[in-house]
């Protein structure tokens, strides 16, 4: 769905890129926006956002889940050229430093407790990965709820209930286990992909998604999937088979991608 937000409450997101060679995630709504990591130059994130028609103009800020390249490489570099405000955790920041550089203004949320950036309401809650303080988001502006959840080896009942009530997902749907287990990945790392610190399996997504599931619910985005021990498509498939996709009354269902943006969805109407 790509289309001019109509109502205050309105929301769009759009993931610019999604994987182990880098991710960056666009928030916009009431005319301001921010990030949620980047890992790709300035160049490349602003090519991806116009590939969508999304301008990087309306950016105010990057909020960071985790200190892996992946997810910062490109985060500092955009901060200093927009002059907008990078948020973290101090042991995101503290771990992140090295990579990051010098950072134009910095300012620290902690885990578990909610803040506000402009018209959005936004609450980082742990998740469970080989990081210092890794978080997922829920983001909340009007009645509309985004919830972002990947970078994490087991879902609790804490991510189950900050997820809970979102009309937006984006979710990791990191691997497929017998892909993973004949893929090329030496056993340890292997091993960590599969730990609780880790990443998610195709079918844990599903489920988690399931039960996730209500009537106001209006698009879920599977995202991280691994270009190695994946399959866009059976990525896809497993999870659409927890729930009819595309039927009436239930959330459409798309992918992000390593290599280009995905969808650029629009949450309006939430309730």
């Amino acid at each position: 769905m790509n289309r001019s937000l109509s109502e205050p409450g309105d929301m769009r997101f759009c993931v610019l890129g999604s994987g182990s060679r880098g991710n960056a995630t666009y928030v916009e709504a009431q005319g301001k926006a921010f990030l949620i990591d980047n890992g790709f130059s300035a160049v490349e994130v602003e090519r991806r956002a116009a590939s969508v028609g999304l301008s990087l103009d309306r950016l105010s800020a990057i909020l960071v889940t985790h200190e892996h390249g992946d997810h910062v490489r490109g985060a500092a570099i955009l901060a200093r050229k927009y002059n907008i405000a990078l948020y973290a955790n101090q042991g995101t920041f503290s771990a992140a430093e090295k990579i990051l550089g010098k950072v134009p203004l910095l300012r620290h949320f902690h885990t578990g407790s909610s803040f506000t950036l402009h018209n959005f309401h936004i609450h980082p809650f742990a998740v469970s990965h080989d990081t210092a303080d890794p978080v997922g988001f829920v983001i909340q502006s009007g009645s509309c709820r985004l919830g972002y959840c990947t970078d994490t080896g087991m879902l609790s009942r804490l991510i189950q209930y900050h997820l809970a009530g979102c009309n937006g997902l984006i979710i990791e749907c990191n691997h497929d286990p017998e892909m993973l287990k004949n893929g090329p990945y030496p056993l340890p790392l292997q091993q960590r992909v599969r730990s609780r610190h880790g990443h998610l399996a195709n079918e844990d997504a599903a489920r988690l998604i399931r039960e996730l599931y209500h009537r106001d619910m209006q698009h879920v985005v599977l995202a991280h999937i691994s270009e190695k021990n994946n399959d866009p498509a059976l990525a896809y498939d497993t999870v659409a088979s927890f729930l009819s996709f595309g039927k009436e009354g239930v959330p459409v269902l798309s992918l992000a991608w390593q290599d280009k943006a995905g969808e650029l969805v629009c949450l309006s109407g939430c309730e």
